[in-house]
């Protein structure tokens, strides 16, 4: 009988209630069995978890620190934010400034028409058309058709530009007195001689006051739950 065929007899006839008994060999090789059971138990349970633990915690970590440097970068830009506000309502405010009120209005048409007598122009035709009310302003279109030279004419659209008070000129067309054709190329007419007819539309702004805005967010209130 070979060594290795003994050793495998032995171990058969090993009692498991008395390890006391064993070969040297059989103790030793339990003992590292064992201890090979405990140590892979005790990463399973013990050092695997913690370990998982640990990413979380990294990837926790890693996150709430970029929270914090964006948080700390908006911080930083926080007075900037604040100076880029604080200039947007005095802008804003300058804007408002510019629109006249409901009782400035009429002034600002008599200016309209001073600017009109300024440039020598002969006035045919100064219509209102009629309120467009916004969200904190109102628009003002007023039909003009003026006669005179088309320098007088430039004239009065430099003067018009230059009032303290927001009015756009459109819609403009410019055709000679006599005639019944087009406008020459780029809206111009063909010749700066002779009396030129300009037909426009002058446009004028006004704020709303608070009693304005709550009347007219009340009217679209109703039109908004019906969309819905």
């Amino acid at each position: 009988m070979s060594r290795a065929q003994e050793i495998f007899e032995e171990l058969q006839s090993l009692d498991p209630q008395n390890p006391g008994l064993w070969p040297l060999y059989a103790r030793i090789g339990a003992a590292v069995l064992l201890a090979l059971v405990l140590i892979g138990a005790g990463y399973y349970f013990l050092v695997k978890p913690q370990n998982e633990q640990r990413v979380r915690e990294q990837a926790t970590e890693k996150r709430l620190r970029g929270e914090f440097e964006t948080k700390q970068r908006k911080v930083a830009n926080l007075d900037a934010y604040r100076e880029q506000l604080a200039e947007m309502e005095r802008s804003f405010g300058a804007m408002l400034r510019q629109l006249p009120s409901r009782t400035e209005v009429a002034n600002l048409l008599n200016d309209i028409s001073q600017t009109r007598v300024a440039s020598s122009l002969e006035e045919e035709l100064f219509r209102p058309i009629g309120e467009v009310p916004k969200d904190f302003y109102a628009e003002l279109p007023n039909q003009i058709i003026v006669l005179g030279t088309y320098h007088q004419m430039g004239e009065f659209v430099s003067g018009i530009a230059a009032l303290p008070r927001i009015v756009t000129i459109e819609d403009v067309e410019i055709r000679p007195v006599a005639a019944t054709g087009g406008r020459a190329r780029n809206g111009a007419p063909s010749s700066s001689q002779g009396p030129l007819r300009m037909t426009a539309v002058a446009t004028t702004y006004r704020y709303l006051d608070d009693e304005e805005i709550a009347a007219q967010e009340a009217a679209n209130r109703p039109q908004r739950k019906g969309r819905r």
